[in-house]
């Protein structure tokens, strides 16, 4: 159902209540999502984005019960991922002559999606479009996320159609930020920073700093992704300014998988050393093998440190390690410290691996790691109390 935003635009887009995984299943999406797309209309009438593939059909059914399809002029795609531009062929069927207003990257993007000779027009920072009385300023914002990105300002409303940046994984029907439930919108926002956003976070911040010296007034900011924040816009800007500068809490985070339980009691009492030595610390564990892996790197972006456990099992580490290890170091996290622990049998090569990984993944690493043969007994669960401990008093 279309919900007015402003006299000049409404927003079409779909909640999508049962979505749970995204990207594949790099992304778990516990509380949904939505794809947001909004009519403008003046003397001009132009659409930004679409939704995902799957509600193509929806989306274009819905769109012609607010509108007359042939009256749009405009077609807006600020990034052309599938859940952004995956109602486009089924639009161009409805209207195919429409003018497709995008990057020179963005049209390369959809040409390799949907393989059709659709009339695109290339734009750039500080092209402009006019509607009538308002205009569309385009800003590209490439690798927030994609190479294509941009964002698109209407004047007069004052509102920035920010695509992926400024978003969430969150579908409510509250639409805007103050109806939401504050906790769940903070928490989705943050996650969705650290698993999307933040390998790119030098760029996040040059292109803030960009914006800021356009100066323009800031009404609404309206994502793709997850609610308009329409109550103190600015209070998104300033968290992407503060996660985009190396983020870090005081936190310390131990992430392991075991075999037979040995090292799960390392870390355990790896954590009980770090709390007896900074207990204002935030100490957090997680099971790789059965934790949630998108809330484990969110996890690990808040914090200041973090310790990786695993067996030796066939002369290396578990998989599910090597699995969170190697989305770690996608998302490219800055300022860290690290260090690896495990117990094992006979060779016991995993954690100067672990250790050797970390290091390669941009971890400054606080010692050589802490290995236990076999099931620690009292003596090594005592040894493990004072790594942590000596690991809190590095930090």
């Amino acid at each position: 159902m279309a919900r007015k935003i402003t006299d000049k635009v409404t927003w079409v887009g779909k909640i999508d209540w049962e979505l749970e995984e995204f990207h594949g299943h790099e992304f778990t999406t516990r509380k949904g999502s939505s794809y947001n797309s909004y009519l403008i209309r003046d003397e001009k009438t132009a659409l930004i984005d679409t939704v995902w593939k799957p509600f193509d059909e929806e989306f274009v059914a819905n769109l012609k019960r607010e509108v007359d399809l042939s009256s749009i002029d405009y077609i807006i795609m600020n990034h052309n991922e599938i859940d952004h531009s995956g109602a486009l062929p089924a639009l161009m069927r409805e209207i195919p002559d429409t003018p497709i207003y995008c990057t020179r990257k963005g049209e390369e993007i959809i040409r390799g999606h949907y393989h059709a000779d659709w009339n695109f027009v290339n734009v750039k920072t500080g092209d402009r479009l006019s509607l009538g009385a308002a205009e569309l300023i385009f800003i590209e914002a490439p690798m927030l996320h994609w190479p294509d990105t941009m964002f698109t300002y209407l004047t007069g409303e004052n509102i920035l159609f920010s695509n992926d940046g400024f978003g969430q994984h969150y579908a409510t029907e509250s639409l805007y930020n103050d109806a939401a439930d504050q906790g769940e919108l903070w928490a989705e926002a943050v996650k969705y920073y650290a698993n999307i956003l933040n390998p790119f976070s030098p760029m996040v911040a040059r292109k803030l700093a960009e914006i800021q010296k356009l100066d323009l007034p800031l009404q609404l900011i309206c994502p793709s992704h997850g609610v308009i924040w329409k109550d103190n816009p600015a209070q998104i800007v300033e968290a992407y300014a503060k996660w985009a500068a190396a983020y870090q809490e005081n936190q310390v985070t131990l992430i392991y998988d075991s075999m037979w339980n040995a090292t799960r009691r390392m870390a355990e009492c790896i954590a009980e050393g770090i709390k007896e030595a900074a207990p204002e610390t935030t100490v957090k564990l997680y099971n790789a093998a059965v934790d949630d892996k998108t809330e484990i790197c969110t996890e690990v972006f808040k914090s200041k440190a973090i310790l990786i456990g695993s067996s030796t099992v066939n002369n290396g580490y578990l998989y599910s390690i090597a699995g969170i290890l190697e989305m770690i170091k996608g998302l490219k996290f800055k300022q860290k410290k690290a260090a690896a622990f495990g117990s094992y049998g006979w060779s016991g090569e995993a954690v100067k691996q672990l250790s050797e990984y970390l290091e390669k993944s941009g971890f400054a690493l606080v010692n050589e790691g802490l290995r236990c043969p076999w099931q620690p007994d009292e003596t090594k669960l005592e040894e493990c109390r004072a790594y942590g401990r000596e690991f809190a008093k590095s930090l």
